[in-house]
């Protein structure tokens, strides 16, 4: 990564920094978004600008964010990196505070925007799946009423730590699944959760303390668009192993299958026949005719 943005300005990242007392670094009071680019276009950027914003403002962190301003920032960026498709990642913090919790709002957020090549995927990863770990780390519950994606991170990287101390998890690249201190379903690592049975499409509701995320709630739109009926509730791991079609949702990875869910101490469960179900991929077909991804149509069939 040879360039950065910071506060609107694309400069080397050697030269980048931000200050020790600001609040993001202190005391975790700082935002992020990840999306990524299709042919150098953010998909879905309003979604995710409003859902910053929001965030933003749960947290007294001044913030608005003009959609043209920030596309010409990033296209600079992007440019500046000789990137089209890319891994983006934006992050707001609440900028100095001093020592000693706050009393009222911040007045001087900073702005960090970070690109980098997306992870090969080729279409055969996507038609084999890949598995699913279930962990012992459990999901923390949210500061708020609604879980944001915020810079407390240290809940899911215990969890990744977890999730690497399985050998055969390492080896399938599975996901983490993480339940919430009840046992129920909550989500992956870094990925929302989806399963289907008898047609019906299931996910946790966000009750749960999952992230609402971007990715999963276009999907529930295209699931309602292709008639699927679509169920949010709480649900256990067993109902994993009872389904016909498992997946995980992002924003850089969009739908990706589960074809084995693996716990410890268990033998490894093979999710239908081992590839990804038909619903699936009628999912992932559509959300990439939506993203215009030029692989549309292809290593769909399972």
């Amino acid at each position: 990564m040879r360039l950065v943005g910071l506060n609107r300005q694309v400069i080397p990242a050697s030269q980048a920094s931000i200050s020790v007392l600001d609040h993001g670094l202190l005391y975790g009071m700082g935002l992020f978004e990840t999306f990524r680019t299709y042919d150098g276009v953010p998909f879905l950027l309003d979604r995710h600008l409003k859902r910053l914003e929001e965030s933003c403002s749960v947290l007294g962190i001044p913030y608005t964010q003009d959609d043209s301003t920030f596309r010409d920032w990033l296209q600079a960026l992007l440019a500046a990196n000789d990137l089209k498709d890319a891994y983006v990642r934006y992050t707001v913090t609440a900028g100095e505070g001093g020592l000693g919790l706050p009393s009222g709002m911040y007045e001087a957020p900073q702005e960090l925007l970070l690109v980098k090549p997306l992870p090969v995927m080729p279409d055969e990863a996507y038609l084999k799946g890949r598995g699913l770990q279930l962990l012992h780390t459990p999901r923390n519950t949210p500061e708020t009423p609604v879980r944001l994606k915020s810079l407390h991170y240290m809940n899911s990287i215990i969890a990744k730590k977890e999730l690497q101390s399985y050998p055969e998890a390492v080896a399938l690249q599975a996901e983490g699944c993480m339940l919430t201190v009840n046992q129920e379903l909550a989500e992956g690592i870094v990925s929302n959760l989806f399963f289907i049975r008898e047609g019906h499409l299931y996910t946790p509701d966000i009750g749960t303390g999952i992230l609402p995320g971007i990715t999963r709630t276009a999907v529930l739109e295209l699931a309602q668009q292709l008639s699927i009926p679509v169920h949010e509730g709480r649900y256990g791991w067993e109902d994993l192993l009872e389904a016909d079609e498992v997946f995980t949702t992002g924003s850089v990875q969009e739908l990706m299958p589960i074809t084995s869910l693996l716990a410890q101490g268990q033998k490894t469960a093979l999710v239908g026949s081992g590839v990804m179900g038909p619903i699936t991929g009628q999912l992932l077909q559509a959300y990439r005719q939506w993203t215009g991804n030029r692989q549309e149509g292809r290593g769909l069939r399972g």
